[in-house]
């Protein structure tokens, strides 16, 4: 059996707390010297505008029913970035949940034909449509060769995150910044678990990377929540060479659970040129068939 990875709103506040300096909030230094780094309780509930003992309940999970308003105090004075704002949502309160998340529990591995259709007219733009917890379902021959070969990987393998974190000499060589990505991507993976708490394969996900990867670990334990939107990429191809493509996450609306990825380029840039000679050095792949 599977241990879901709870989310905890003690680890997540107390870590906001330490993230941030009394001294930019014109908070006094104070006559004893402060044991740790951050806000003390009794600052963030006076920052809140609310009692210590309220924001203590609140931080210890104590508190079932918080109101709106009391929510918004707290992400004010903990200066929560909207990201973590609707993750703080997702913890207190089941009904809170933003938007996003009313995938159900598990999400559709099957990937519409209309959508295939889609990312295969996209001739000249790598694309993969992705499943909450990461795994591949299905893409491009671009999207097949822009980072990891998908076709020779068995389906369990066609994870983002376990090829990320578990084939560490790969995705080193791949991604330039492999420290700053793998922090990006558990902040990604936290803020879906909030929104996605029973789903079942993102459990066995977070509990597999936990278990068999260090560096997930580390920074699983940042408590950092990130929403999954866009940016860019840096990555060392080893035909292609060095690419830097803008990348765009889109949730598909009428297929919860999963999310269209595209990469382009800037018009001009050499990484146009070296996607436009891996189109031409690369044959169409198979793909999982719906």
């Amino acid at each position: 059996m599977v241990t879901r990875p709870e989310p905890d709103i003690s680890a997540f506040l107390k870590a906001r707390r330490a993230a941030l300096d009394p001294a930019e909030l014109g908070l006094p230094a104070g006559v004893n010297r402060r044991r740790v780094p951050g806000l003390r309780r009794e600052e963030a509930a006076q920052l809140a505008g609310i009692s210590v003992d309220y924001y203590t309940r609140i931080e210890q999970g104590r508190t079932p029913n918080i109101s709106d308003s009391v929510l918004d105090a707290v992400a004010r004075a903990l200066r929560l970035t909207d990201s973590e704002y609707a993750y703080l949502r997702d913890l207190t309160l089941p009904g809170r949940r933003t938007p996003t998340g009313t995938a159900g529990t598990t999400g559709s591995q099957q990937v519409r034909q209309g959508i295939r259709l889609l990312i295969d007219a996209m001739e000249d733009v790598p694309a993969y449509v992705c499943s909450v917890a990461m795994d591949v379902l299905t893409w491009n021959t671009l999207g097949g060769q822009v980072s990891y070969d998908f076709a020779a990987l068995e389906p369990r393998e066609r994870n983002l995150a376990r090829l990320y974190f578990l084939d560490e000499e790969q995705s080193r060589s791949l991604y330039p910044e492999w420290e700053a990505g793998g922090e990006y991507m558990a902040a990604t993976l936290r803020a879906d678990v909030g929104r996605h708490p029973d789903n079942p394969a993102l459990a066995a996900l977070i509990a597999d990377l936990l278990e068999h990867s260090a560096q997930f670990r580390r920074c699983w334990d940042q408590q950092h929540v990130r929403g999954l939107c866009y940016g860019v990429k840096h990555i060392t191809h080893p035909v292609a060479g060095e690419l830097w493509l803008h990348y765009e996450s889109l949730p598909l609306p009428s297929d919860p659970g999963q999310i269209l990825v595209t990469f382009t380029a800037e018009p001009g840039s050499s990484t146009e040129k070296a996607l436009r000679l891996l189109a031409t050095r690369a044959t169409p792949q198979p793909v999982p068939s719906p």
